[in-house]
């Protein structure tokens, strides 16, 4: 007869996971002899042995009772539905480890690949960092909420960045950060940037520009740039006063010429 101590080491499990398995009902506990002891026989080893590799095979130990004493098509079917369980679990943990491999990649965190690239871009052009992070979290959500529009989007947006007028409206806006709203480079900024816009508009169409976005989304998107810069802010309401509403959807107020700048000569 053996001691509680030795069925635990002859079974490979602790004291403490012997007492679990009394405590569910999985292994029947012996009455105590007249020393006061509980006392096992050697086929409680033996089944001991049979509840732990269960447990260690993934099978919940509400189902272990059952498969100790299922016949041998009641033991396939279980584990069959076991270890369908299990590959579920393992694909969700692989998916789990690629999200943390993103939080580990910076902008790669939720974005699709062209928008990181797009965003490396704009590094490379020297773009202010709080400029590129304001372009970071709008495509966030915009991406997470709308992936089908990302492909036309960013296609539209690697055009438009050829665009000299373009390039240099992102340099002069990361200048203009940390100006006063009345800084002339900032009223030249504004004033190049509508121009720009109306060119566009009035090459391409007004969809050229906005009317992709629902206007929820555009609103969120607009809260998130104005928060991470919040001199957009004024450029937003400068833009008002040069015929053009909205930053995230862009759209013509006053379709009547606006004052032309260069943003290059400014």
């Amino acid at each position: 007869m053996l001691t509680i101590g030795q069925l635990a080491a002859y079974a490979g499990v602790t004291v403490r996971a012997v007492r679990h398995y009394h405590a569910k009902g999985l292994l029947p506990e012996p009455e105590r002899d007249h020393s006061g002891y509980r006392r096992y026989s050697a086929g409680a080893v033996v089944e001991l042995i049979r509840i732990r590799t269960l447990a260690e095979a993934g099978v919940p130990l509400a189902r272990v009772r059952e498969l100790l004493h299922a016949d041998a098509d009641e033991f396939a079917t279980a584990t069959a539905e076991i270890d369908e369980r299990l590959r579920a679990e393992i694909e969700q943990r692989q998916r789990h480890r690629e999200r943390i491999a993103h939080l580990a990649a910076g902008d790669n965190l939720s974005l699709p690949p062209e928008v990181v690239e797009f965003l490396d871009h704009l590094r490379a052009l020297g773009v202010d960092e709080r400029i590129v992070e304001v372009e970071r979290d709008g495509w966030i959500p915009l991406a997470a909420h709308s992936p089908e529009k990302v492909p036309t989007l960013m296609a539209r947006k690697r055009e438009q960045l050829t665009h000299p007028p373009l390039i240099d409206f992102y340099l002069t806006l990361s200048q203009s950060l940390d100006q006063t709203d009345s800084d002339p480079t900032l009223i030249r900024l504004v004033d190049a940037m509508a121009a720009y816009l109306t060119q566009l508009a009035d090459q391409h169409g007004e969809d050229y520009i906005s009317g992709t976005i629902e206007p929820p989304l555009a609103d969120l998107l607009d809260t998130l740039a104005s928060d991470t810069a919040p001199p957009i802010r004024r450029l937003v309401e400068l833009l008002g006063e040069r015929g053009w509403t909205g930053w995230t959807e862009l759209q013509r107020t006053d379709p009547r010429p606006t004052r032309t700048a260069n943003l290059v000569d400014g």
